[in-house]
């Protein structure tokens, strides 16, 4: 099994800033932003609890409406993979920069933009995506049955008792 290797990376933060988009000459779109994620643990030799934020660059390619949506404070959960990439800066000194390139992007916490959505368990990615993973087909979107119909069309008339 060492022919097999794994690169994915799962964020759930909130925006540092708010998204930049730029278009290559080729007129594909590049979206950047940065992910705040925060770990709280206990100091060993104090015992104090002490937090801890690390900040995480975000690429997402060819969503040129999204930066709209992503501003400074929004909470969101991000799904990609880490990409190393490395260049010369001004002094010919080589510099390595590593990023995470987003497949899928999704808004949390309602469109009130704070904490909204179902309190509980913690994993509760229940939002509307505001991308799609570059291997979903595009087409137009699809309309979601009623949920107390179950896209059966029945109706409370329509029980008989």
């Amino acid at each position: 099994m060492a022919s097999r290797s794994v690169n994915k990376v799962i964020l759930v933060g909130h925006l540092g800033r708010d998204a930049e988009t730029k278009f290559l000459p080729s007129g594909v779109a590049v979206t950047k932003f940065s992910v705040a994620t925060n770990r709280r643990f206990k100091d060993t030799q104090s015992g104090e609890w002490k937090e801890e934020t690390d900040w995480t660059n975000v690429v997402l390619w060819r969503a040129e409406n999204l930066a709209n949506y992503l501003t400074k404070g929004k909470q969101l959960y991000v799904e990609g993979r880490l990409q190393t990439r490395s260049y010369e800066d001004k002094d010919g000194k080589k510099v390595y920069s590593t990023e995470v390139v987003a497949d899928e992007v999704i808004l949390l916490g309602g469109q009130g933009g704070g904490g909204g959505g179902r309190s509980g368990g913690g994993d509760d990615f229940s939002q509307q995506p505001v991308s799609q993973p570059r291997s979903a087909q595009r087409s137009a979107p699809q309309q979601q049955p009623e949920p107390d119909s179950f896209g059966q069309g029945i109706t409370d008339d329509d029980v008989p008792f």
